[in-house]
């Protein structure tokens, strides 16, 4: 009888182990499948990786084209607000002009990157945003107008918007950037628009009227208060963004 217990114990005590050993067998067999599917995603996501990995690249510097507009109008509101400085006024004399040109208080005052004007941070945007591979350089004027921005075709330069313009971004930056705007159709702008006159100490004011109205040929910008268009043989690629809109 005792005999016969121990025979059935050693038994139970076989099953156990195989059951164990069955148990641990199942398990690697899971992780290695899971491994296996982890190996297939990762090499999934590598081959398609570059397009991803340069769709977000231009995310991210259109982004940072896009943001610093936006710092500025917090800094000409706050000018306009606190301080009631004119909109016809206002000056955006880069700080190499400082000492030479904004010889008094009030022109002080009015210059928008001035420590005491508007105290905006002047910077060029990144190299890798520009086709040319260097530093760009941001226009600020009131030379033109958007179609369906403010009011149109207004007399003595009424309806002249204040625009910022950052002429010769890449190519994928300026299509990610109406991408993310939801802008699509003609962008190839005719009309003259002038983004090289800075409206500073040497070209103050508004002029009397528009030297171009952005929006006549490139239609998907009618109305947008920012965006990007295409200028000229090449083309050359344009950002703008409305700073104040009249």
């Amino acid at each position: 009888m005792e005999w016969k217990m121990v025979m059935l114990n050693n038994t139970n005590a076989s099953d156990k182990r195989r059951s164990e050993r069955g148990n641990v067998l199942f398990l690697i067999l899971i992780a290695v499948a899971l491994f296996a599917a982890l190996s297939y995603a990762v090499t999934q996501s590598t081959r398609s990786g570059g397009g991803d990995a340069s769709s977000e690249t231009n995310l991210i510097n259109s982004s940072q084209i896009t943001q610093y507009p936006a710092s500025l109008k917090t800094a000409i509101t706050r000018m306009n607000v606190s301080n009631s400085i004119a909109v016809d006024t206002l000056l955006f004399n880069d700080p190499t002009t400082f000492t030479a040109d904004l010889t008094t208080p009030t022109l002080q005052s009015e210059a928008v990157f001035y420590p005491t004007g508007g105290g905006a941070t002047y910077q060029q945007a990144p190299s890798n945003v520009m086709a040319s591979g260097a530093a760009g350089t941001w226009i600020f004027n009131a030379e033109n107008e958007v179609l369906n921005i403010g009011t149109d075709g207004g007399a003595a330069g009424a309806s002249n918007d204040i625009i910022a313009f950052l002429p010769g971004i890449k190519k994928a930056i300026c299509d990610k950037i109406n991408s993310q705007l939801s802008i699509s159709g003609t962008i190839l702008e005719t009309d003259t628009v002038d983004y090289a006159t800075v409206m500073d100490t040497a070209t103050p004011g508004i002029p009397a009227a528009a030297a171009g109205i952005l929006g006549t040929a490139a239609t998907a910008l009618v109305g947008k208060p920012q965006g990007c268009f295409s200028f000229g043989a090449g083309p050359t690629y344009v950002y703008y963004s409305v700073l104040i809109e009249r």
